[in-house]
């Protein structure tokens, strides 16, 4: 897709819920190598992406990796490859198996459930100018 950065894996994630926003912050904080960009899934950057990929933007209520001309991953999966990029012992998560069935029941769960244990905010995040550069 034009205008993306190919050497940068983007993160697609729901910009309103408080879980999904505490989850990009951690991501930033221990992404030492810089190789992590993110786009909110209700931005028309996000649906266009979503759209090129294949994804219905109706029917995801997930995290979404994309790693552009290469691959996509979403649910369990993107937060294993995720958690595989980290500088920090979160790292190990991304090595262990909790993808497939089991992991995609925990994540649906925890997915199911966001707005109601972590809550949501009425509008997307805005970066402050130091972080402004890790969004597209």
């Amino acid at each position: 897709m034009e205008g993306l950065p190919l050497d940068k894996k983007i993160i697609l994630f729901d910009g309103v819920c408080n879980l999904c926003d505490s989850s990009v912050q951690f991501i930033i904080k221990h992404d030492k190598k810089d190789i992590f960009r993110f786009v909110a899934l209700q931005s028309e950057l996000g649906e266009k992406i979503l759209k090129h990929i294949g994804v219905n933007p109706m029917k995801v209520d997930s995290i979404v990796l994309y790693e552009p001309g290469i691959a996509y991953f979403h649910k369990a999966e993107a937060a294993m490859q995720i958690a595989k990029e980290l500088n920090t012992w979160h790292k190990i998560i991304g090595y262990l198996s909790f993808t497939g069935n089991l992991g995609n029941f925990v994540y649906d769960l925890i997915a199911r459930n966001r707005y109601k244990w972590y809550g949501k905010k009425e509008e997307c995040m805005i970066p402050t100018p130091e972080l402004k550069a890790k969004f597209l």
